[in-house]
């Protein structure tokens, strides 16, 4: 059995047709969409597409699913950034109420057996919460109380938008990175388990897709289409900003 983890689509539909095209022909059995589907520029589309697919998948919310429920609930969300606030409650708006009653009954980890691999967690950012940042150069010790209670032997995450791929103690964690949203090269970051672990990236008409995303009314389109389609920050940059929130 092969799985592809998807991790922080953002609602960047050009880069999940890309990534499920790859999947498609390495002949994936199972997808896990690792949270953070939403928010971003086309909520109802990318939710479809992956709905629609074809192979089984299965979600787990992130922080961003609990941002959005949040507001579809008609509650500001308090840990939302004042200047993400706008685009919470955009992808509020486009969701219908089944939308909602779906993205309400993901769980918070997944639990997947696959062989060569053995037991794997899915979780959005750590096992026992889904706004915890850690990265590639968190100190292990500041990481060891984390999963100190997890009892597989690989733990695949997202949330930082970075891929990685280490031990913490006994236990193998991997960053799948984000399709969506990626830090470093321009593209989309996934993950192919099984009987090893893959770290993919796939690259797709960046041009065409930045048009697209402008198309539509997220009210940051503009700022999406340059910032992580066509020039997304540096994971360099992006240490040095993870450094100052992640985990002490």
């Amino acid at each position: 059995m092969r799985i592809a983890a998807i991790y922080d689509i953002h609602g960047n539909l050009p880069a999940l047709e890309a990534v499920l095209q790859e999947i498609r022909q390495a002949e994936v059995d199972h997808i896990v969409v690792g949270g953070d589907m939403v928010p971003g520029p086309m909520p109802r589309e990318t939710l479809a597409c992956l709905l629609d697919f074809g192979i089984p998948v299965q979600f787990i919310y992130g922080n961003g699913e609990i941002a959005v429920l949040e507001q579809m609930a008609g509650r500001e969300p308090a840990a939302v950034p004042e200047q993400y606030q706008s685009i919470i409650r955009w992808t509020a708006q486009q969701l219908h109420p089944e939308d909602e009653r779906l993205l309400a009954g993901w769980p918070k980890t997944l639990h997947v057996r696959i062989p060569g691999l053995g037991e794997v967690l899915f979780c959005h950012a750590t096992p026992r919460n889904e706004n915890e940042c850690f990265t590639r150069l968190t100190p292990e010790d500041c990481l060891l109380p984390v999963f100190e209670e997890v009892n597989v032997p690989l733990v695949i995450c997202g949330h930082t938008h970075m891929q990685f791929d280490r031990m913490i103690g006994r236990i193998r964690v991997v960053n799948a990175g984000s399709v969506g949203m990626p830090f470093g090269e321009s593209g989309a970051d996934w993950l192919l388990l099984g009987p090893d672990v893959q770290l993919r990236h796939t690259s797709y008409d960046f041009t065409k897709a930045a048009e697209r995303i402008r198309e539509t009314t997220y009210p940051q389109a503009q700022d999406f289409a340059e910032r992580y389609v066509l020039r997304p920050p540096s994971e360099e940059e992006m240490l040095k900003v993870f450094t100052r929130v992640e985990l002490k």
